[in-house]
């Protein structure tokens, strides 16, 4: 059979009417000549919506720096810290203060190898080529996390000052720890699977786990350096005034500088698909870091609930940690987010209506970037601009600082951490309700499973 009379094929004639039909569209060729010659989103960029996202902002928190994450996935760490160091430099009697990413990094690697193992051993009893089993050996050492990860590891290992524990070109740079992580992890789930078939015990496999944990935390303290036992801490406030604490541990130095009671927060998330009832919780299964540790659970609600509680939190004086699809419609350059910001339909002709729904259930959206919200703009009580730290150095943008629409807000955030107290009361009596379990690679969990980029990125 020919490829012409195939069903489905691009006969010839077929492809001599596509080539004619775009050689009589003169509004084509110049959008060939021009994007041949120039990205496409300079080319697709509305002037007037770049130039209308103002900075100014009605309520404005940060007169801190920008912090960043250069070429790792470490986002949510550096947003959670980032909300975190507020409290910590007033305490302090200082203008800015960073506690150490790295510190944090170390264990998140260490407790995640660990639940990772203990998802192996879970599912050892499965065929390899099962879904469950594929999705973890795809993505065995990533760099992202979620709120209630970052929770589990400062409530388990502390923190410690940047001064303690500071970056290193691994930490900054997490491609190779990560790739030669992954291939050590894939080598002992590959054991593990195989004991599992010769009829060991879970509690023989888990005596097998230790040993692999042990090269795991060699791997992270040669590429990480070892986190401190103890701290001792000293600084000079604002004043010049000069401090000394001593020594401390890093839970004591947690529990002397964290402000925010973080057993407070509860997970909200805008997931509009039919299989998601606003009220309902959600879990991800094996979803997780500290093995033990509180679930990863969100609490679905409206949009407009979401914006209204992250207003609030601003307007009262607390910064909001916040997750997103962070590629769509943004301006590096100018430091922009917006859901008009390109118009990519007026340069190739085409008709874009796909809503958050549609693209959550085609693939075409998913969590990839954790951020800080830290100021917004209120007109009639409603925002119309928010203030974002990001955590992608302090060159672009105002000085680090990203201005987001409200429009983009709506529809390219997915994810918020606010106080339990803040939800109405009958959500509050919702976070209670055993969680809906969602399969290992929803895109819920995506933020989870992010990886470096050449340009940061969660």
């Amino acid at each position: 059979m020919t490829t012409s009379s195939t069903p489905g094929a691009l006969a010839p004639d077929r492809l001599e009417h596509l080539a004619k039909a775009f050689e009589a569209d003169p509004h084509a060729r110049v959008m060939q000549n021009a994007v041949t010659r120039t990205a496409v989103d300079d080319v697709a960029l509305d002037h007037r919506a770049a130039v209308a996202a103002a900075r100014s902002m009605s309520h404005q928190l940060d007169d801190w720096a920008a912090t960043n994450q250069k070429q790792s996935g470490r986002c949510w760490l550096f947003a959670g810290l980032n909300l975190l160091r507020v409290g910590a430099a007033r305490r302090l009697g200082v203008k800015d203060f960073e506690f150490s990413q790295a510190h944090l990094q170390f264990w998140d690697k260490l407790e995640k190898a660990n639940h990772w193992l203990e998802s192996v051993v879970a599912t050892a009893d499965r065929d390899v080529d099962d879904r469950t089993v594929a999705h973890l050996l795809g993505s065995p050492a990533e760099d992202g996390g979620q709120w209630t990860m970052f929770v589990a590891l400062v409530a388990k290992h502390g923190l410690v000052p940047k001064s303690a524990m500071p970056e290193t070109q691994s930490s900054s740079s997490t491609r190779q720890l990560n790739r030669d992580l992954s291939a050590l992890l894939r080598q002992a789930a590959r054991d593990l699977r195989a004991a599992a078939s010769a009829g060991e015990s879970a509690d023989d496999l888990r005596a097998r786990k230790a040993d692999v944990l042990q090269s795991v935390h060699r791997m992270l303290a040669i590429h990480l350096g070892t986190p401190p036992e103890t701290v001792d801490w000293q600084w000079r406030d604002s004043e010049k005034g000069f401090h000394r604490e001593g020594e401390m541990t890093p839970q004591e130095f947690a529990a002397a500088y964290v402000v925010p009671d973080l057993d407070s927060y509860v997970c909200l998330v805008h997931d509009p698909r039919p299989s998601s009832p606003v009220g309902r919780t959600f879990t991800v299964e094996h979803l997780g870091n500290v093995v033990g540790g509180p679930p990863v659970v969100y609490l679905n609600v409206e949009m407009e609930l979401m914006k209204r509680l992250a207003k609030e939190s601003i307007v009262g004086g607390e910064p909001v940690w916040f997750g997103c699809d962070a590629g769509k419609m943004h301006d590096r350059e100018g430091g922009t987010w917006d859901a008009a910001l390109f118009d990519y339909d007026a340069v190739y002709g085409t008709t874009t209506d796909m809503t958050k729904t549609d693209r959550l259930l085609h693939g075409a959206t998913a969590m990839n970037h954790a951020m800080l919200l830290s100021g917004v703009d209120v007109v009639d009580d409603v925002p119309r601009r928010w203030r974002v730290e990001n955590s992608w150095g302090t060159d672009k943008a105002d000085k680090g600082f990203w201005t987001m629409t409200d429009g983009w807000f709506d529809e390219h955030v997915f994810e918020t951490a606010c106080h339990v107290d803040a939800l109405p009361v009958e959500l509050r009596d919702a976070i209670a309700a055993p969680p809906i379990v969602l399969p290992a690679w929803d895109p819920m969990g995506a933020l989870a499973r992010s990886t470096p980029t050449d340009e940061p990125r969660a």
